[in-house]
């Protein structure tokens, strides 16, 4: 199973917690906002849980298989 991630810009509020928990796959850019490190890095595990941990759930994961959005929940 693989995931598609998708940084929402205009949501993010630049706490970190993507980075903390996956550096491999996030970073900052110039204006302090998240973006996906292009191949991510890090266990589709473990970039889901750095989703998981974003107070402003800027971060959507997407089942490539089915095309499901699998975070933030609905």
């Amino acid at each position: 199973m693989g995931y598609r991630i998708k940084v929402i810009k205009e949501d993010c509020i630049g706490a970190g917690a993507c980075v903390d928990e996956a550096p491999s796959s996030f970073t900052f850019d110039p204006m302090d906002k998240a973006e996906l490190i292009t191949p991510p890095g890090d266990e589709q595990e473990v970039i889901l849980c750095a989703a998981q941990s974003c107070p402003a759930q800027a971060i959507v994961v997407i089942d490539e298989e089915t095309g499901e959005q699998v975070w933030p929940e609905d």
